[in-house]
């Protein structure tokens, strides 16, 4: 077990952090001693340009979906349950049990925006957070216990429903809140109300405690980070025993078995991912946080495992997680029906923050490669262009005349939900975005997601500050400018190179140099000369991209993919008599590059142009043999849009994936 550390951790003057004496700003920053390759920036050291699409992300988040969430926290109910349980309103508890953990998302997300801004700006946003923080001071019972709802409905069953409670998930997204809050030097208050919960949970469930763990797996990461912001070494120890606890069958209850709650197995000695896909997603962080704090190899290594067991064979091809509806959980390996996919958000944002982890531990660019491919997919698609409504559940087919299943399988983005884990979960991720473009190491800085930004960092105690200029991912040009004092040692600047980009070229000072990337990561190594530019250009090809063949439900079909962006067709771009079950795609016809559909920011900048026909089989019979089979082709052109801008036009039938072939029953007519 690592020594505790002072209780609050300054950050060295090293490659990539700001000033000694300062607390960096991000979300899962590595101890000084724990295991790891890279270093992340603070969300202040790297700012988004307003134009470039990561930028305007951002920009939505901060002026759209964050406001958005603080006014539905007060419509919905949740700081009246809050309130309530003050003793200050006479509300009936509103909500799902576990409302609580949408205000403590919402307050991280408004930390780590207040973290990149100026003292005086963002005046409502300071409000709510000191509001807030002061509302849950009186609302925290005497001994440290805070959770709205069972102060109000079930006080005499606190802690006796592990399995549902969810009371340990809320505590960890308070605790996760304060940290950001404390980081961001904001809530005055709010990292004392998380401690006094904290030092509750240590005197229960620490090593001469009761031998129990959460349904909904969240408080493992969150006792990390405290531990690393206060250097309490009480924190990081009950968090690494909640994680060996697991796979005792403490948790046996419910239709779904311990599989569901990933309480089958030890995670040491797990093989495949399983259950809840939320809860597997969060529990891999907690165990990746947990390992590169100890020094716990064994356990990094588990954790690694199931991470390839999840990409590998059980992650749609827009990186989302989860194929069951029914318990919203990992299915068996390939079963990924487009059309029943949940792929629900929060597990989307759980598997990047996963894989970010596993970045910082190793340093390998794949962790990085499955980055961009889940947020520019199955985390972008969440949120409306105006940032006010979101999905749920994600599919990657909607059939024709297809009917929702309720607000959880809804075809259309919607304002909120009864169970509000997403918006909220969206706009924590995005407000802490700057702070995943770029990390440092030992040799110098490092980029594994582009758009146009400006980094500011120190470099071997020197500061140095990066421009960066790219239409990315519409583009593959990229350009970065050094400034900043010239350094009279050399330090490296690496680039990532992303695995579908099959060629790139670099240019310094426009001449072109040899840059071999067997990592992943091109490294240009050099004293760097303020003014140095960089030209970065990845080739964009438009792929055809088929699964393995034990994916059946989506055998003989491919998938348009052009750089991080998974594409779709809709129906809206149909003519009026085609159905969209009937299209079929020309896989030898070409596919060709339309540019600048129409204005507004559902509109793409890109679109793709392919060759395709649509089968009209003539009669009605359900089924036929071939010999019977007749019907008619019609030739089609089809017109692809990214999979993120789905559902902003006249609603419809979508799908991802597109039959390349006719089916046996099928001819030419």
């Amino acid at each position: 077990m690592a020594e505790p550390r002072p209780s609050s951790r300054t950050v060295a003057d090293s490659a990539g952090e700001p000033a000694t004496g300062a607390v960096l700003a991000a979300p899962a920053v590595p101890g000084p001693g724990a295991v790891g390759v890279l270093r992340p920036l603070g969300v202040g050291q790297v700012r988004l340009d307003p134009d470039g699409l990561l930028g305007q992300w951002y920009r939505r988040n901060a002026t759209a979906t964050l406001p958005h969430c603080v006014d539905r926290l007060e419509t919905s109910g949740n700081l009246g349950n809050l309130r309530a349980a003050a003793g200050e309103a006479e509300q009936e508890f509103r909500g799902m049990w576990f409302a609580d953990s949408d205000v403590y998302k919402t307050l991280e997300a408004a930390s780590w925006r207040l973290a990149a801004s100026a003292p005086g700006d963002e005046a409502g946003l300071r409000a709510f957070v000191a509001g807030t923080t002061a509302l849950l001071a009186r609302a925290q019972r005497p001994d440290g216990y805070l959770n709205s709802y069972f102060t109000l409905v079930e006080p005499g069953e606190r802690w006796r429903k592990p399995h549902w409670s969810h009371e340990l998930y809320c505590a960890g997204h308070l605790i996760q809140a304060a940290v950001a809050a404390g980081r961001a030097g904001v809530g005055d208050g709010l990292l004392e109300q998380a401690r006094r919960f904290a030092d509750l949970l240590v005197a229960r469930f620490g090593p001469d405690g009761v031998d129990e763990v959460c349904g909904h797996p969240e408080i493992e990461t969150a006792l990390v980070e405290l531990y690393r912001l206060t250097g309490h070494g009480p924190y990081l120890e009950l968090a690494a025993r909640f994680i060996d606890l697991r796979g005792r069958g403490l948790l046996t209850r419910g239709p779904f078995g311990p599989g569901y709650f990933q309480d089958h197995v030890p995670p040491r000695d797990a093989r495949e991912v399983a259950g809840h896909a939320v809860r597997q997603q969060y529990l891999l962080a907690g165990m990746i946080d947990v390992a590169v704090e100890t020094g716990d190899r064994e356990l990094l290594a588990a954790a690694g495992r199931l991470w390839e067991d999840a990409v590998h064979t059980r992650t749609y091809v827009t990186g989302a997680h989860g194929s069951r509806h029914r318990d919203e959980a990992y299915g068996s390996p390939y079963e990924l029906p487009p059309d029943r996919a949940y792929a629900e958000t929060c597990a989307a944002i759980a598997g990047f923050q996963c894989s970010w982890r596993l970045l910082l531990a190793t340093g390998e660019a794949r962790y990085a490669d499955e980055m961009e491919r889940v947020l520019y997919n199955a985390v972008a698609v969440a949120v409306s262009c105006d940032g006010t409504r979101f999905f749920y559940s994600n599919p990657l087919q909607v059939r024709t005349g297809h009917v929702g299943g309720g607000e959880e399988a809804s075809t259309r983005r919607l304002p909120w939900y009864s169970c509000a884990c997403c918006p909220p979960n969206l706009a924590r991720l995005f407000a802490a975005l700057p702070g995943h473009l770029a990390t440092a190491d030992d040799e110098g800085l490092r980029i594994h997601l582009y758009g146009s930004a400006t980094v500011d960092a120190a470099v071997r105690g020197v500061p140095v500050r990066l421009r960066m200029r790219t239409e990315y991912p519409w583009q593959g040009r990229v350009e970065l400018t050094v400034t900043g004092p010239a350094g009279s040692a050399p330090w490296t600047l690496a680039l990532r190179i992303p695995a579908w980009c099959p060629a790139y070229t670099v240019l310094v000072d426009g001449v072109p140099v040899r840059a071999e990337a067997p990592d992943g990561y091109v490294r240009l190594r050099r004293v760097w000369a303020h003014g140095t530019t960089v030209v970065l250009d990845l080739h964009l090809p438009v792929r055809q991209v088929s699964a393995h063949p034990r994916v059946d439900a989506v055998r003989g079909c491919v998938a348009l993919t052009r750089g991080p962006l998974v594409y779709c067709l809709e129906q809206a771009d149909l003519p009026p008599d085609a159905v969209l079950e009937d299209v079929r795609l020309d896989p030898e016809a070409p596919v060709v590059l339309a540019l600048a559909n129409g204005p507004g920011p559902s509109a793409p900048p890109v679109t793709l142009i392919a060759s395709g026909f649509t089968v009209t089989t003539a009669g009605t019979s359900l089924y036929r043999t071939a010999a019977r089979a007749g019907g008619t082709t019609t030739p089609v052109t089809l017109r692809a849009v990214p999979y993120f801008l789905w559902g902003h036009r006249a609603k419809g039938a979508m799908r991802v994936w597109i039959p390349a072939r006719p089916a046996p029953h099928e001819n030419s007519g």
